[in-house]
């Protein structure tokens, strides 16, 4: 790709940069959702950095400084560590296109438990709606089982067409993923079943989208995130994320289902393994079977019980 004609930087402040940073990525192809987030993060960045200074003037020690601000603000740190690595991919573009020479020094995230549905709220969400149920309730109903057969994005669950489902053959193909590449997933039959029954009422041409709005269109990032939200309060559930259905996924499988770590890797569309051993490090099950032959507190408890009775 022909690279950006710009002088080192002069005469342009760092957001001017940051934009031309944003036209690159884009021409390039990056998704949508995060070319978003690229500016979602400088919106916020702002708030502890003069993204107004002249580039070619902006230091490692003012990287340093807005850090050492997000920490005093009490920023989290894996959201900092969010920012930075933003910033990182920002400096390495702008590296190769000799705009600068700074070099941004990664900041490690913290590994967190992921949040996942309990199953006393899942078997709310299951719960089949009443046959005298909108059209909207009963594609959020089909949408929930969805999403716990495959633990798939809420992206690709919105550009799902109608084509990609292949019944008889008893899968899906996803080709709108994080990573770019098309991957086919297997529906379990109850699955299959309910989407036999979901399509008949859906109707449509082959190109259309498969949870479509109400009107048979694409349904949008924040009409899908208020559907889902409207549809687990109706049920009860506080918690109405989306992404969340993912984690459950990811933890039903490992724990309850006997899976492992590499279909799992297939099925959630990891590029690496990366991630996949995350949630088998979180949700790790082994470590806790027959732990009563193995705990030095029942073992110890065991001996007295057995010196007393002696």
């Amino acid at each position: 790709m022909q690279k950006i004609e710009m002088t080192n930087g002069q005469n342009q402040n760092f957001l001017e940069v940051f934009e031309m940073f944003i036209t690159s990525q884009t021409a390039r192809g990056v998704a949508d959702i995060t070319l978003r987030n690229y500016r979602y993060n400088m919106k916020n960045m702002q708030k502890y950095f003069d993204a107004e200074k002249l580039f070619d003037q902006v230091t490692k020690r003012d990287i340093e400084a807005m850090v050492v601000a997000m920490r005093r603000a009490g920023l989290a740190h894996n959201t900092i560590a969010t920012y930075n690595r933003m910033l990182k991919t920002f400096y390495n573009w702008c590296n190769a296109e000799n705009l600068s020479t700074l070099t941004i020094a990664p900041i490690k995230e913290k590994e967190t438990v992921k949040e996942t549905y309990t199953d006393e709220e899942l078997q709310r969400l299951l719960q089949r709606p009443d046959k005298s149920c909108d059209f909207g309730e009963f594609r959020c109903w089909v949408i929930v089982n969805f999403l716990l057969n495959c633990g798939c994005r809420a992206s690709t669950i919105r550009n799902i067409q109608n084509k990609d489902v292949d019944l008889n053959a008893m899968q899906v193909t996803f080709r709108h993923n994080k990573n770019g590449k098309i991957q086919v997933i297997p529906l379990c039959s109850l699955m299959a079943n309910i989407l036999r029954e979901y399509i008949k009422i859906r109707g449509g041409e082959p190109q259309d989208y498969l949870f479509c709005d109400v009107y048979g269109g694409m349904l949008t990032e924040d009409a899908l995130r208020h559907a889902i939200a409207r549809y687990n309060k109706c049920r009860g559930i506080k918690s109405t994320s989306i992404h969340k259905f993912r984690h459950t996924f990811a933890r039903k499988y490992l724990l309850d289902c006997g899976g492992n770590a590499f279909m799992l890797q297939k099925l959630m569309g990891h590029s690496t393994l990366n991630m996949t051993k995350h949630y088998c490090r979180i949700f790790d099950n082994d470590i806790g079977k027959d732990y009563d032959l193995h705990s030095p507190l029942t073992q110890l408890t065991k001996s007295k019980r057995q010196t007393i009775k002696k």
